[in-house]
């Protein structure tokens, strides 16, 4: 199936068969997917916390608009932002990239000197609202990967994040996180979204064109 055709067949799954677990296989595929995502001069400045363990899902329900989805679900991906940039964050990314591309330590000096005067120009709030930003990118790629292999999803944005960053100790890791993915497969008696059409606004609506 087309990109296009995968999109059309997913929807935010609103009850889960937990039961059905995604295999290692396919959890590391789409994995795989997010990691390959694009981010801002290559700091890639989030993490995902991949959640399995039902003791922990249970916890996390506090505060969950969608409990039971997030209860059932096979796994729980938590997409973590860096709570701040730092010069040291910034080297170790880019000493790693030179490493694995057998270049010399320092060959990108000039371009991280500059952002990192611009970011340490800014406050850590300002950090973390930019850290945020860049998690949706490889958000969206999870979704589409789990797409093609008819694994089901549910982004959320409704939840406690004080309560998911407390459980997993997200606070002592310098992560804060922004969004969850429940992946899973779909109960098919209980998911009232699934029988209905798919509805987006017109793309003559959608689409500006100047």
């Amino acid at each position: 199936m087309s990109l296009i055709e995968n999109l059309n067949w997913r929807h935010a799954v609103k009850a889960y068969d937990p039961a059905k677990k995604v295999s290692q296989e396919d959890l590391n595929t789409i994995l795989e997917a997010a990691r390959l995502a694009p981010t801002s001069s290559g700091l890639q400045p989030f993490r995902i916390v991949v959640v399995e363990n039902q003791d922990l899902k249970n916890k996390m329900v506090q505060g969950a608009l969608n409990p039971e989805v997030m209860r059932d679900s096979s796994h729980v991906l938590v997409f973590a932002a860096w709570d701040s940039y730092s010069n040291e964050k910034i080297d170790k990314v880019y000493d790693y990239t030179t490493d694995e591309r057998d270049l010399p330590r320092g060959r990108f000096g000039s371009y991280t000197d500059k952002i990192k005067t611009m970011y340490n120009a800014q406050t850590p709030e300002q950090h973390f609202a930019h850290t945020a930003r860049q998690t949706y990118i490889a958000l969206g790629l999870a979704m589409a990967q789990a797409a093609e292999l008819k694994i089901d999803s549910t982004p959320a944005e409704g939840f406690s994040n004080e309560v998911v960053d407390e459980i997993l100790g997200l606070k002592e890791l310098g992560l804060k996180s922004v969004s969850l993915l429940y992946l899973g497969y779909r109960d098919q008696d209980n998911d009232w979204m699934a029988s209905m059409k798919k509805v987006r606004i017109p793309m003559e609506e959608f689409i500006i064109k100047k």
